[in-house]
């Protein structure tokens, strides 16, 4: 099925090569966010190149270096004479940061909230205990550190969500896997972009500080079962919280 409706807004107009530069990415996040959402289904193809720029009153070559965009994500395949095609979910690269972020712009669905937490549970705790014998004291320090930035500033405000992910991506930098470690940026994205989701209508009413303070102490005392077990109750009360906002403002959008 070809659809042609107008589901974004138009763009900037034309200007200098920087401008389009800029607006590639513009084009590419709204586009994106329009996949995401669901308003565009897998199978579905996009507008034309010229249909599509001249609807969004962008160059041709920006909305080119759009879909050269989306297709990197996985969410896309563009062929000539065939057109650009939205890909099926299996070929969605989920851990992108952009694909994490444009996720949370509207209501993200349930199943999809699950498999983030589900990744979470998989990843974390195991995480957690091999940092609890392989940290060093300067990595430990380092979590304190961020832990005592987190409650100063709380997670309502950037420094707060900063200083969480902070912990985050040190307690990964300690289990001294360069695997795991690589998984820090997309980790550290779900982290930050669900606290960002959770903060949007209102401030975090429960106190997220004693569950961090448990892992972090199971790490110091390098327990690693207490730190495995500390870490799944971080992440449980997190996809409560998470899914309790989600479920809230659907109510509210009503």
């Amino acid at each position: 099925m070809k659809r042609t409706t107008r589901l974004l807004p138009r763009a900037h107009p034309r200007g200098s090569k920087k401008a389009a530069l800029r607006i590639h990415g513009t084009i590419a996040r709204r586009l994106g966010v329009a996949i995401l959402a669901g308003r565009y289904a897998p199978g579905d193809i996009l507008g034309g190149e010229v249909e599509s720029a001249e609807q969004l009153a962008v160059s041709r070559t920006a909305y080119r270096e759009a879909v050269r965009i989306l297709a990197a994500k996985g969410l896309v395949d563009a062929r000539p004479k065939v057109g650009t095609r939205v890909n099926p979910q299996a070929k969605w690269n989920f851990l992108d940061t952009d694909v994490l972020e444009w996720i949370f712009e509207t209501e993200p669905d349930a199943q999809i909230l699950d498999a983030l937490f589900e990744l979470r549970d998989l990843v974390e705790p195991a995480a957690a205990a091999l940092a609890a014998t392989r940290r060093s004291a300067a990595q430990l320090a380092r979590m304190r550190q961020a832990l005592d930035d987190m409650q100063r500033n709380t997670l309502a405000t950037e420094a707060g969500q900063n200083a969480d992910l902070a912990f985050h991506a040190t307690l990964l930098e300690a289990t001294r896997n360069p695997f795991l470690v690589s998984l820090a940026t997309s980790v550290g994205a779900a982290i930050h972009i669900t606290t960002v989701f959770k903060q949007r209508s209102e401030p975090l009413r429960r106190d997220p500080m004693p569950e961090h303070r448990r892992v972090c102490q199971a790490i110091a005392d390098q327990n690693p079962e207490r730190a495995r077990s500390a870490m799944r109750g971080l992440i449980r009360l997190a996809r409560i919280d998470t899914s309790a906002v989600a479920r809230s403002r659907k109510r509210s959008a009503r």
